[in-house]
């Protein structure tokens, strides 16, 4: 049997860090086997905040070589840039127009991020759910990583799907737009920010202090882990709700060690407090990283290969895009060249 098809993407925003690693980036390399898959770096997303045009290709370049980095296989995996191909901007045109303006303004996430951005609010930001739709369409992809932030949004490009193909394609024995379902990401890869255990590590934070990139060199990252919020509780533990930063910090050690939880606490019980503990984290993050920084310096080092990659990608993802567009285009009543 064919193998399901999943899409996902990350924003060249800034610069990634664990927690899109250990998030999203991570589950894609230790499933790519199982899946035909397409990653993609979603550049047109970035446009719904401000950003600095000066540094937009750069980043863009950057993201793909750390999926690259951090176990993405061009082999396996098809990589691809968003803007690279059209028939997403031309596809969410089209879905603009069958998707009802309460279906957007009620998303959780429009309503947060407005409130952030305050004036600065554009027309993208709350178009977003309608591209992220496209990005799923155009591939007909079975299946999408999703986290409990995206769960809304899936729901709405499933809406969108229904909506279309009963309008437009009732009369086909094939759907014209696949129905994607979600596929959870697992358990503990919830990485919460170094300044505020109650928050999602993000790229958006103000504070550099409140992540630590994969790129972040050794001294960096100490840094960091060194003056991240604690308490002042000597006892380390999981799970307690009073104690956001102490689980969220033996949390990430659990992760990049490998360990359980119950190897973690009693490998915990005796130590001093933090004073032991942000020592070993700190240890741990930077070896963990060592691998993932090497690979990046040997792929943007190594002249043209980002680009052969790139382009491959480009030409994969676009047969099948430009395809679904026709489909969407004739279903809709256009009149194809």
């Amino acid at each position: 049997m064919p193998k399901q098809r999943i899409l996902s993407g990350v924003q060249p925003t800034g610069n990634l860090h664990i927690g899109n690693y250990l998030g999203a980036i991570r589950n894609w390399v230790e499933n790519q086997v199982n899946y035909e898959n397409f990653f993609c770096v979603v550049d047109l997303h970035a446009l719904t905040a401000p950003h600095n045009p000066n540094e937009l290709a750069e980043h863009t370049r950057r993201t793909a070589a750390l999926y690259i980095a951090c176990g993405i296989d061009p082999q396996q995996s098809t990589i691809f840039v968003q803007s690279h191909i059209s028939a997403h901007a031309e596809l969410t045109w089209l879905l603009n127009c069958i998707t009802p303006l309460n279906w957007l303004e009620r998303m959780i996430q429009f309503k947060e991020k407005a409130i952030k951005q305050g004036e600065n609010v554009n027309a993208g930001l709350l178009d977003y759910p309608v591209l992220m739709a496209s990005d799923i369409l155009l591939y007909q992809a079975d299946l999408v990583p999703v986290g409990e932030d995206q769960k809304q949004h899936l729901e709405l490009t499933r809406d969108i799907v229904v909506r279309f193909n009963d309008q437009f394609g009732s009369d086909r024995d094939v759907p014209i737009l696949k129905l994607p379902e979600p596929l959870i990401r697992k358990e503990g890869a919830r990485v919460m920010s170094l300044t505020d255990g109650t928050s999602k590590m993000s790229k958006s934070d103000p504070s550099e202090m409140s992540r630590i990139h994969l790129l972040d060199d050794a001294d960096t990252i100490a840094k960091k882990i060194k003056r991240c919020k604690t308490d002042t509780i000597r006892e380390l533990e999981f799970d307690n709700p009073d104690r956001p930063e102490c689980h969220n910090l033996l949390s990430l050690y659990a992760i990049l060690s490998g360990k359980t939880k119950e190897a973690v606490q009693a490998e915990c019980a005796d130590m001093r407090g933090w004073g032991d503990f942000k020592p070993l984290l700190a240890e741990t993050v930077i070896n963990s990283l060592q691998p993932i920084q090497t690979k990046y310096y040997e792929v943007v080092n190594e002249k043209g290969y980002l680009d052969r990659v790139l382009k491959a990608g480009r030409e994969k993802a676009g047969a099948i895009a430009f395809e679904t567009l026709k489909q969407v285009k004739s279903a809709l009543g256009f009149l194809l060249p």
